[in-house]
């Protein structure tokens, strides 16, 4: 069986750039690797209500924390065979966003902390209920929420399908949110955490070698 690896991190922190780096420190070593990313727009049609509820669509949907929260869930149980599949034939599966961010979303919305009831419904639900694969490690990308909005809003800017988001756009929301990972990452939720700093730059390849286990 192949390692679980999963990039957590605030929107725009970085973690789509960090996820190609360690990709290519996790080659350069010799391992095979899966990647995917959530969540699956274009490919789930629960990824793509999300987007639609996230830009106001479907009414107040958006405005659940419960119900969004379960539509990001099913998207993952969608890719639970495929997520399978690349740790039965690939070393590591590295992912970008896992149940981690839903907990933590989750709880910032409800002014939460990781000690909340709402972590816990997660938990439940995503492992419990939809026997999602449990992570063998996870990496909290940790910026500050302003350095994350500000690299947000020049991505809404540049690039024509990612306009900020009803999350994206709530600062206070983002500053909740940073927490409650920090909170995660020290409690071990899940699995071991590696929290490495966005703005002063990562060393993707000494990471690469701590989660083989060859560091």
């Amino acid at each position: 069986m192949g390692r679980l690896v999963v990039i957590e991190g605030l929107d725009g922190a970085g973690k789509r750039t960090l996820a190609d780096r360690v990709t290519k420190a996790l080659h350069d070593r010799g391992a095979t690797v899966s990647t995917l990313a959530f969540p699956r727009y274009g490919v789930s049609v629960h990824a793509d209500l999300v987007r639609e509820a996230l830009h106001r669509g479907h009414g107040d949907l958006a405005d659940s924390v419960y119900g969004m929260a379960v539509l990001y869930a099913l998207d993952r149980r969608g890719a639970a065979g495929e997520i399978r599949d690349g740790l039965n034939t690939h070393d590591v599966v590295l992912l970008d966003r896992y149940v981690a961010s839903n907990a933590a979303y989750a709880a910032a919305r409800l002014h939460q902390d990781a000690d909340g009831s709402v972590v816990e419904w997660v938990r439940e639900l995503e492992v419990g209920r939809f026997a999602l694969p449990v992570p063998d490690a996870q990496i909290l990308l940790r910026v500050a929420p302003e350095v994350a909005a500000a690299r947000a809003e020049g991505r809404a800017k540049t690039e024509a399908d990612r306009a900020k988001d009803a999350f994206e756009s709530d600062d206070d929301l983002q500053a909740r949110c940073a927490r409650v990972y920090d909170e995660l990452a020290a409690r071990s939720w899940l699995s071991r955490w590696h929290v490495v700093d966005g703005a002063s730059g990562v060393d993707a390849v000494a990471l690469a070698a701590d989660l083989l286990g060859t560091g």
